[in-house]
């Protein structure tokens, strides 16, 4: 723990502490939510609603300021596991596993975007469901989007997390999957966590790999998409397949 988070705690734990039932009802997170709406609240008091109680002399307000305060914001804490929630004071294995589906499911709603339309024509609505799901995340993640013969997206893969390389990204491992989901086609995804939006030499390479692998086994290498922050490319739009 950084002395930084040392000293907020340290103060939170010092402030004049009284438990969130001891509260005026009107300030109260859940009754202000049902009395005026979720949108009524501000980001620490909806966490605080997940995390349900907190410690002793220690409010589950409290928890939800420590944690926005350790991660800085609702994107940082949305690419946190659970692990990194339950070292926040006041979390515990319960909570942490609360919070960590509770922010799983706001990704997955982005996603619905496009699994919902029935044929994936361009690579915007899926970088644009992407964006949302890589948005801080500090390693790279490689997976595939599995289609069927409609270029409807079916399921995804997560085939590694870490540096990309041959060594962690074989087409056995690709194909294997997509032979035993009888994927039609196959769209690659990963994410460049430095922002850098430029494919890698190892990035091109593995998108030959696989086209050529894909080719012997009769299933498309539609494109390969790469994300980095707000931004993606295209190799299919870039003409790079």
């Amino acid at each position: 723990m950084s002395g930084k988070q040392k000293k907020r705690e340290y103060k939170l734990e010092n402030s004049s502490y009284k438990a969130i039932r001891e509260w005026r009802e009107d300030d109260r997170p859940r009754e202000r939510l049902m009395k005026h709406g979720a949108e009524t609240l501000s980001d620490a008091e909806l966490i605080a609603i997940l995390i349900s109680s907190g410690a002793k002399g220690f409010s589950a307000i409290d928890a939800a300021r420590l944690l926005l305060e350790t991660h800085e914001n609702l994107e940082n804490i949305s690419a946190c596991d659970y692990s990194q929630f339950k070292q926040i004071k006041g979390i515990g294995a319960a909570k942490a596993v609360k919070l960590a589906a509770a922010f799983e499911l706001s990704k997955r709603i982005k996603l619905t975007d496009f699994r919902d339309k029935d044929i994936i024509k361009t690579p915007d609505p899926l970088a644009e469901a992407y964006i949302q799901k890589f948005r801080g995340l500090k390693k790279e993640i490689f997976m595939i989007l599995l289609l069927n013969s409609a270029n409807q997206v079916f399921r995804e893969v997560k085939i590694s997390e870490g540096s990309l390389n041959a060594s962690i990204v074989h087409p056995r491992e690709v194909f294997k999957i997509a032979i035993t989901e009888s994927a039609a086609s196959i769209i690659l995804m990963h994410n460049h966590p430095s922002g850098n939006l430029t494919p890698s030499k190892e990035d091109i390479n593995i998108t030959k790999q696989m086209i050529e692998a894909g080719k012997i086994l009769n299933i498309s290498v539609l494109d390969h998409i790469i994300i980095a922050g707000e931004r993606f490319l295209s190799f299919a739009r870039e003409n790079l397949i």
